[in-house]
């Protein structure tokens, strides 16, 4: 089982009270029981302004959600998904430095953010699913936060075509693997992951699924026997 740290010594906002639009608080800090409990009371962290704003924990509202049912595969992705070998936890920091690659727009994580998430791997909460070619060069993942039933998406990235649309279908194959129902958070429907099935939910429902999500067993494949 993962290993529980201490307890925050911060009491975080109500994921249901929006300070301003969808941010409920600032400040606080990036601990591994600051971030346990967040995610476990509907929150998650993003600096504003990008790499230069205060920390800030967000509740969207709606909030996106991939339903593990309905998850929409195409053709073209079917073909992907021969071509590349996907695996858990084996790059960590590799796949969050890939996340916070300077050139992308809309960037936060910075190393501040980057050590606080490798801290929490190594606790046995954080995870990551790796994208690689034939030739063994790492073209893709995601990396997020798996508490009870929740996996909690931070980021992804791709380097390749369909990449990262690889790892997130893995990582349903994972969280689908025992029957268990679990919630699969991705903060916000884009345009993008539209397309593979992700769907807004009002944030009073989120907070409903998220309450069933943690009394469920973590997935076998991120239960991996530390502590």
């Amino acid at each position: 089982m993962p290993v529980e740290p201490p307890p925050t010594p911060w009491r975080l906002p109500r994921a249901d009270r929006s300070l301003a639009g969808e941010v409920v608080g600032i400040g606080a800090d990036l601990e591994p029981g600051t971030l346990l409990a967040a995610y476990r009371a509907g929150l998650f962290p993003m600096r504003l302004d990008g790499l230069e704003g205060p920390l800030a924990w967000w509740s969207p509202d709606p909030r996106g959600v991939l339903p593990l049912d309905g998850l929409l595969v195409s053709r073209s992705l079917r073909r992907s998904l021969r071509r590349y070998t996907v695996t858990v936890d084996a790059a960590f920091d590799e796949v969050v430095a890939g996340c916070a690659d300077p050139g992308r727009t809309g960037g936060w994580i910075d190393g501040d953010v980057a050590a606080a998430y490798s801290r929490l791997h190594a606790l046995g909460w954080a995870h990551s699913l790796e994208v690689w070619t034939e030739g063994q060069e790492l073209v893709g993942g995601l990396y997020g936060v798996a508490t009870g039933g929740l996996f909690a998406g931070e980021s992804m990235f791709s380097r390749a075509t369909d990449a990262s649309k690889v790892a997130l279908v893995h990582l349903v194959e994972l969280l689908r693997a025992d029957g268990a129902p679990r919630l699969l958070d991705v903060q916000w429907r884009t345009e993008h992951l539209a397309t593979l099935g992700v769907v807004a939910v009002p944030r009073r429902r989120y907070l409903r699924l998220l309450a069933q999500a943690l009394g469920q067993p973590l997935p076998p494949a991120f239960d991996d026997g530390r502590g």
